[in-house]
């Protein structure tokens, strides 16, 4: 086999690549995880994936987004596509507050507010008038009263703003105790 067409073989690696749709359509290699989200489906509804920077959180929840939003081409080919329901559409709240520094109590109430507001807006819902934290479990139950199903929660980044103050640990705990109250309902 020559150089040339032995390289044509080869996929590229999706080096900073988080989202599922980039890898799959742009065709770089991945390694299909979807086993593991059948399993965790399948055996319960509650998760706590705690893994160090850099091992595949945020790609495994937009692996998970893309599959309960029924993106059913995006999965041809791997161990999950004959085995899910492709007709059945389930609404999903992505919450990332891992955007810029969030050094301060501000900082992390203006990234909070915005997400609530963006996702009150994709998911065709009015944007919650309650102030945080309460406005992220109406947003919830607004998805859920719009879309007449239960809702599935992701939440990436979940830390970021507590790791972003860690230098100065009254500021970590005071940004601690709102994503208490935040994640709190769900």
């Amino acid at each position: 086999m020559s150089e040339a067409a032995g390289s044509r073989d080869r996929q590229e690696l999706p080096i900073g690549i988080q989202t599922f749709r980039k890898i799959r359509e742009g065709g770089y290699s991945y390694v299909d995880k979807t086993a593991f989200a059948e399993r965790l489906i399948e055996e319960g509804s509650d998760y706590f994936l705690s893994r160090p920077r850099r091992f595949g959180k945020s790609l495994f929840l937009d692996t998970l987004k893309e599959l309960f939003e029924g993106n059913e081409p995006l999965f041809r080919g791997l161990h999950i596509h004959d085995r899910w329901d492709w007709f059945v559409r389930r609404p999903v709240i992505k919450l990332s507050v891992g955007a810029g520094t969030l050094t301060s109590l501000e900082a992390v109430q203006i990234s909070a507010t915005r997400q609530i507001e963006r996702l009150a807006r994709l998911a065709g819902v009015p944007a919650p008038s309650f102030p945080l934290p309460h406005s992220f479990p109406d947003l919830i139950e607004s998805v859920a009263d719009h879309a007449g199903r239960r809702v599935v929660v992701l939440v990436d980044e979940y830390d970021k703003p507590i790791l972003d103050a860690i230098s100065d640990p009254r500021a970590a705990r005071i940004n601690r105790d709102f994503l208490l109250g935040l994640y709190g309902p769900i």
